[in-house]
């Protein structure tokens, strides 16, 4: 059973090696990026601004995160989706997700966007299968992006 929860500082070890292994095992994983600098400071850049970065867990084990970062009063960013291999296929993103937005609608955001490398089409498609909209593709450093957009409605979540 996946227990989710609001990260705690003793979980950055592991969302570190969760975020890279799950980017290495989908062949997006870039050494030294520039892009996870807000996996240094979580607090600062989710927590304390206006946004959520949460863990599930199983036994401890930090199998799946997810964030929401503000970007301006109306708008908010999902960030660092991530579900470790051996546990997907499970729900387990989507629980994730589901709780993101939720928390969104609560902080009072009406539009939801995101970036995901045209590698990742499993992500793709869960982003099309919750209500995303492909608004554009561009590059962010070497990767290839699609970007995604999506209105919530307060009385659905």
């Amino acid at each position: 059973m996946l227990n989710i929860r609001r990260y705690q500082s003793s979980d950055h070890a592991a969302v570190w090696d969760l975020h890279k292994t799950a980017l290495l095992a989908a062949g997006a994983y870039i050494h030294d990026s520039p892009f996870d600098v807000d996996l240094a400071q979580i607090e600062a850049v989710y927590l304390n601004g206006h946004g959520e970065f949460l863990v599930g867990t199983i036994e401890d084990r930090v199998v799946a995160m997810g964030a929401l970062r503000r970007t301006d009063p109306a708008r908010a960013e999902i960030k660092r989706m991530r579900v470790h291999a051996d546990f997907q296929r499970h729900g387990f993103g989507q629980a994730i997700y589901t709780a993101l937005e939720k928390r969104a609608v609560e902080l009072g955001y009406s539009v939801l966007h995101l970036d995901t490398a045209v590698v990742l089409v499993g992500a793709q498609h869960f982003y099309a299968k919750n209500g995303f909209k492909e608004v554009r593709r561009g590059k962010l450093g070497i990767l290839d992006c699609i970007f995604y957009e999506k209105r919530i409605d307060s009385a659905k979540s």
